[in-house]
């Protein structure tokens, strides 16, 4: 059998049998003689118990932690300027005009996807491309670059090139005649001169779709859009989860490593770790005089991304819980937590055994915290019943 485990790690374990141990009555047991050496029978305690099977299986060992879940980033829009210049901003046709007027915004709230125009400049529009470099040049048929392959990836998704047309995939960093003719036909979806060159300032890189926050100082269709002002403010429509983690568990978890996230509903959805920070070099420092001076609170921050993105639909700065997967082991014998017993050094369980009852010393492993199971190690076998506290 395979169950979700939480790790006994920082004393847990300890407190959790505590509880358990007081909630079944341990004082009854201790007055019956439940906490005699281990091997000598044990009679009847005088309060309801139960048995419960050892069994043999695996534990998947987990542990939770507190999450925000937000938005991946938040971007500034500027007026690009002439390639080089540092000058004005060339116009969104290609013109190189200089200066010109913003004749349409969009709203603080609004949504903008690949493809659509994220503002206008002399009634011409600005478009939205995916890709995380950011627009820096005029691009035409000849170059090469990271820039030409995102224009090249975002022709493709849009509709207006086919993979096969542009080849493998390895030379898509080149600006082809396919490339150009593709352009041709998004400037013309546009209202934009067919030109066949993306001229800077036509088209803003983003890494994805956005949600405009806001609109820059003083920005209002009629003001001038000027080389290097700020157009517009805006955040990533992708959910994220960022996590604080503890720098000692910088090895157990990795980036592609499958997590769970409970949201404040209740409701869990499937992430995956999408980037985890270096752990500091170190969490502590020494003075010159030898003593400690640093924290030991170093951390390392953990980004999940979310599986379904319309799982956080209307959730932004939410506390969430992360379940991640931190290790695991088979073929162990597994009992009831409830079958442990606290004893001074350790603990035992109370086995069955003809006439009477026997306690076993075990050693705990893995707890499962969804089960209520335990890996032990000790001298049992699959198949024997151990005594649990009663209903």
């Amino acid at each position: 059998m395979t169950h979700k485990i939480t790790s006994l790690s920082r004393g847990w374990i300890a407190a959790a049998l505590v509880v358990v141990l007081a909630a079944g009555g341990v004082a009854g047991a201790d007055a019956a003689g439940a906490f005699r050496s281990p091997g000598q029978a044990v009679s009847n305690s005088g309060y309801a118990t139960g048995t419960a099977t050892v069994t043999r299986g695996s534990l998947t060992a987990q542990t939770q932690e507190t999450g925000t879940l937000g938005d991946a980033g938040s971007y500034t829009v500027e007026v690009a300027g002439s390639p080089g210049s540092g000058g004005p901003a060339s116009s969104p046709s290609g013109s190189g005009s200089g200066a010109g007027t913003f004749t349409w915004l969009p709203s603080a709230g609004q949504t903008i996807r690949q493809g659509q125009t994220i503002y206008q400049v002399n009634s011409a529009p600005v478009v939205l491309l995916y890709g995380s470099v950011p627009a820096y040049r005029d691009l035409s048929e000849g170059m090469t670059g990271t820039d030409v392959r995102q224009l090249n990836a975002d022709l493709v998704a849009l509709g207006y090139a086919t993979a096969g047309a542009l080849g493998s995939r390895s030379g898509w960093d080149y600006f082809s005649g396919e490339t150009a003719g593709s352009l041709e036909l998004l400037q013309a979806h546009l209202g934009l001169a067919q030109t066949g060159t993306l001229p800077l300032g036509q088209a803003v890189f983003l890494p994805g779709a956005i949600q405009v926050t806001g609109l820059g100082t003083g920005v209002v269709p009629g003001s001038a859009a000027t080389a290097g002002s700020t157009v517009l403010t805006a955040s990533s429509l992708t959910p994220v989860v960022t996590i604080d983690l503890d720098a000692s568990m910088e090895t157990e978890v990795a980036v592609g490593a499958k997590v769970s996230v409970t949201l404040p509903d209740g409701a869990v959805t499937p992430g995956v770790v999408s980037s985890v920070s270096a752990a500091p070099a170190s969490s502590s420092s020494t003075s010159a005089s030898g003593s400690g001076s640093g924290s030991s609170a170093a951390t390392i921050t953990v980004v999940v991304s979310l599986s379904d993105l319309r799982a956080a639909a209307n959730l932004n700065q939410a506390s969430v819980q992360v379940t991640f997967t931190t290790g695991g082991v088979s073929n162990v014998l597994i009992v009831p937590v409830d079958a442990l017993l606290a004893r001074p050094g350790g603990y035992a369980v109370e086995v069955t055994v003809p006439g009477g009852h026997r306690l076993v010393p075990v050693t705990p492993g893995l707890f499962d915290d969804d089960a209520g199971t335990v890996q032990v190690t000790g001298n049992l076998t699959p198949g024997q019943r151990v005594v649990v506290p009663g209903i």
